[in-house]
């Protein structure tokens, strides 16, 4: 009787784990692509959510979203704000609400549940957002400041120095809280405190701008921070980019200033403000007496002022806060999150050196700061740390390549003992620090290096049998986040740290597999319109500390890119929609100034960082391995009047779209014309560059590919030994380009290489990072960053579209609609991938092992694929849940598949 008991019990319990297994749930509820985000200031938000299920083939059919002001409400179905109704639709991205008006501030609660072809989920748990300050008028608050400079050493030009101000206001919370909501912009950078607890572990908050065209505030529910009676709200302001790094018209922008509003609701309804006004307290006489990001943080102990952000302080030495002039620019809500520190790594080594100094080794080429846990110190002995990527030979600091920059925080103890510290307001890239001011060798778990760039999820992993491509996917994750700063930049470590457009036209594409980089690039590509001048000229640096206004192609040509990137990779047009007339004003100007019988005469930086014939050098000086600056920006425009053909069918603006088809047909014979040689079936001087560009971008005639392919690989097997010839411009191509016209053993031999020009060989020296040259173990340092990813053009698109066969299917974005079709270099026998799409996690993973194929498959719900394979595998045909269809042709099968797991093989 028990066995039996037993066998029944074992049953329920396999049946129970089956239907967990087989649950159904809407998860992973987004507004404007973030989960419960505060401040949203746009007036129809979107709704995103993906579907969870054990189930194979499961498409939602319809949806209904519900939102109301309270949660209680919501949970009962009452006082709604918007009921969608049942919406029959398989969307689930980026649905706009279109209820009634949304109030300003207002808190609100929304959950979402989907019909499925095998049946209706339960509600989704509740999620919540709320509205930033929908009119200027709401803002009661004032800049404020020290409007002064008002310590030894202070200036504004050249090398700025300035010390932090530290801002702080008692209040009285009168009654029981109910609610209470921070809106707050601190320039250039601000730390905020509620009765000496951080606002929130943001830093380098608000994001960087183009200060006269936009300013960003911040919002954060505070309620669970203030405390009944006395209160104490304290802010730290740093320079950041607003009172620049450099003097100069474009990089100074007037002291730091604050500006904060804190609305606090009380139980029985009534309301409260504190708001940033000359009542407010102040003073620059603190611990931090300088900081500059390319300089870097000092910090005087002597002047610490315990308590300061507390109620229990006394502010009799601080002074009354000065009214600041507001910045030019429109006070925004910033629509994506701030920076934060997203990782911590330890060091791997310290090596002392004469004079008492000290080389610690992360490890890692790494951006962010050194934290230091109890490192003995002198009364009034300084401490310095300063930052490097590279070493010499003799294992000192090599800093040719940091240029100005001093890169040196510096830490002054004011008592004999341990201290521990990190900056507040300085990043710095680096891998190695120099550690002087200590009398013995610390030990290496005093130190930890903070890794910071914009909070982001990362969603992408990638592995293969190959250690190079390996190795080039970990320099490449650590370098595109590591040049994060609220925008995209260059390079973290010199006195640069721009974000140059050029570096990421289709960078971007790749960047976006491994980083959830969606409001990055949507808020970076505000940046470039609000650089852009009256006339249509896009600056080639965005936000525009750099004011380049060449009005060439190649650099511009991100603006477009990384629009188009955000409609691809995540279904967002919102930005197409905004941006469309900006783009056009720039098409026209470009026709206006840079325009001559259908060529586009105008090029600044040609295929920059091409390898050149010699390794000492930066550029090339041989005429035959650079490629002509109009074969650059015409084939670039080119291929930018054919996006704005898709753009403007999107926005409606179905009227442009013959000019554009019309133009680009008369570039693309005048450009034929001038450069293409039909008898040998070459553009120009024969660059791989230029002729790539010209296949990929969609210019050569009709039945020349062949041939001018058959040139491509002929010169880089002959004339450059199988290795990587392009700079910026071809290097955007070529992968794919080798690979989609049938040479992926090429392509992989260019991945794969180990000498010089190559990644493996930044790899076999030693990078951690992605270099900005070839040869930067040997060109002049004046440009020869260790932390650069502009040279990875496509190797990460290659990697997943080409190589795990992750890629949207013709027409489809953001992946509902997948065509997996890898490729077999040979000599690659394995390669893992996965991809969380804004759909849900998307996995590939392939081995060939003495002939034996096989090929696992994950696909979200609410998503298929056409999954496509070479006949020479012998493909055993799959009868399992979710295939829904096998057809077999003289190239391979085709199978199309609904979500779920798959194992594909051929015995």
């Amino acid at each position: 009787m028990k066995q039996i008991l037993y066998l029944v019990l074992l049953l329920l319990a396999l049946l129970l784990a089956g239907c967990q297994k087989n649950k159904t749930a809407v998860t992973a509820l987004k507004v404007e692509m973030q989960e419960n985000p505060e401040g949203v200031a746009t007036a129809n938000p979107r709704f995103s959510w993906q579907i969870t299920s054990g189930t194979p083939d499961l498409v939602q059919q319809s949806y209904q979203i519900q939102v109301a002001q309270t949660e209680d409400d919501l949970k009962e179905g009452r006082n709604l704000v918007w009921d969608s109704g049942v919406v029959e639709s398989d969307l689930s991205v980026l649905i706009p609400y279109e209820g009634g008006d949304l109030l300003s501030r207002g808190a609100y609660y929304w959950r979402v549940k989907v019909n499925c072809n095998h049946g209706e989920t339960a509600w989704s748990d509740i999620h919540h957002w709320s509205m930033a300050l929908l009119n200027t008028s709401e803002w009661q608050a004032e800049w404020i400041g020290e409007d002064a400079l008002s310590n030894p050493g202070e200036t504004a030009k050249e090398n700025t120095r300035l010390a932090a101000r530290y801002l702080r206001k008692p209040f009285t919370a009168k009654k029981g809280i109910k609610r209470a909501m921070l809106y707050i912009s601190g320039l250039g950078s601000y730390e905020a405190y509620l009765n000496g607890k951080r606002v929130s572990e943001d830093v380098f908050a608000p994001m960087v701008s183009w200060y006269p065209e936009r300013v960003y505030y911040n919002v954060y529910n505070v309620t669970s921070l203030l405390q009944k009676k006395e209160n104490l709200l304290g802010v730290k302001l740093g320079n950041g980019r607003f009172f620049g790094m450099r003097g100069g018209d474009t990089q100074m922008f007037g002291l730091p200033r604050l500006l904060a509003q804190l609305e606090i609701e009380y139980s029985d309804g009534s309301t409260d403000m504190i708001v940033s006004d000359n009542s407010w307290r102040v003073t620059s006489k603190g611990p931090i007496i300088a900081n500059n990001e390319f300089d870097g943080e000092e910090y005087d102990a002597r002047l610490v002022m315990d308590q300061w952000n507390a109620t229990d302080f006394d502010e009799s030495n601080w002074v009354e806060a000065d009214i600041m002039d507001a910045p030019a620019g429109e006070l925004t809500a910033q629509p994506n999150p701030n920076m934060r520190v997203m990782e911590e790594i330890k060091p791997i080594h310290i090596t002392p050196l004469e004079e008492g100094k000290l080389i610690l080794d992360m490890g890692q080429n790494m951006v962010g700061w050194l934290r230091i846990n109890d490192l003995k110190g002198k009364k009034d002995q300084p401490v310095t740390f300063r930052f490097a990527e590279l070493l010499n030979t003799d294992s000192t600091l090599y800093l040719a390549n940091i240029r100005g920059a001093k890169v040196t925080d510096a830490y002054t103890p004011a008592e004999d003992g341990p201290f521990s510290w990190e900056p507040s307001f300085v990043y710095h890239g680096f891998r190695f620090v120099e550690i002087s001011g200590v009398d013995e060798q610390p030990d290496l778990s005093t130190f930890t290096g903070r890794v910071i760039y914009d909070r982001m999820e990362t969603t992408g992993e990638f592995e293969t049998s190959s250690e190079i491509i390996n190795q080039t996917f970990k320099n490449a994750y650590w370098g595109i986040r590591g040049n994060y700063r609220g925008m995209p930049t260059d390079c973290p470590q010199r006195d640069e740290r721009q974000g140059w457009l050029g570096d990421r036209a289709t960078g971007c594409f790749g960047e976006a597999f491994i980083f959830d980089n969606a409001l990055l690039y949507s808020k970076w590509v505000q940046d470039i319109e609000d650089s852009q001048s009256p006339e249509g000229s896009i600056s080639v640096v965005s936000p525009r500390y750099w004011t380049i206004w060449h009005d060439d192609v190649t650099w511009p040509a991100a603006y477009f890119y990384a629009i188009k990137m955000l409609s691809y990779q995540y279904g967002d047009t919102a930005p197409i929609q905004k941006h469309y007339p900006s783009m056009k004003r720039y098409l026209e100007r470009i026709q206006q100034v840079s325009m001559q019988d259908y060529i586009l005469t105008k090029d600044a930086y040609g295929d920059w960082c091409m390898p050149p014939e010699r390794q000492d050098l930066i550029h090339s000086q041989d005429p035959a391995r650079k490629t002509a600056g109009g074969v650059l920006s015409t084939t670039m425009y080119y291929s930018l009047l054919n996006l704005m053909v898709e753009f403007a069918g999107i926005t409606g603006n179905q009227s442009d779209i013959p000019g554009f088809t019309e133009l680009a047909a008369k570039i693309k014979e005048a450009y034929n014309t001038k450069y293409f040689n039909a008898d040998s079936a070459k553009y120009d001087n024969n660059t791989v560059t230029a002729n790539i560009l010209s296949l990929q971008l969609g210019l050569v005639p009709v039945g020349s590919e062949e041939k001018l392919f058959e040139n491509i690989v002929q010169k880089t097997e002959v004339d450059f030994g199988g290795h990587v010839s392009t700079g910026v411009l071809g290097i955007q191509q070529l992968m794919r380009g080798l690979t989609q016209h049938g040479n992926v053993d090429l392509a992989y031999k260019i991945a794969t290489n180990t000498t010089y020009p190559s990644w493996g060989y930044m790899i076999e020296k030693g990078a951690t990072t992605i270099w900005e040259l070839w040869n930067g173990d040997t060109a002049d340092p004046a440009m020869n960053s260790a932390n650069h990813v502009m040279l990875l053009g496509d190797p990460i698109i290659w990697y997943y579209e080409d190589l795990a066969g992750i890629r949207n299917y013709p027409g489809s974005v953001a992946y509902k609609k997948l065509l997996m079709e890898p490729k077999f270099p040979e000599g690659l026998s394995h390669v893992k991938a996965s991809y969380a799409s804004v759909y849900g996690e998307i996995k590939s993973e392939w081995k060939i092992v003495d002939n034996a194929f096989s090929w696992d498959i994950t696909i979200p719900p609410n998503t298929s694929a056409i999954v496509k394979l070479p006949k020479e595998l012998n493909i055993i045909k799959p009868a399992v849940e979710g295939v829904r269809q096998i057809n077999e042709t003289d190239a391979g099968i085709e199978i199309e598949i609904g979500s779920g797991t798959y194992h594909l093989t051929n015995g």
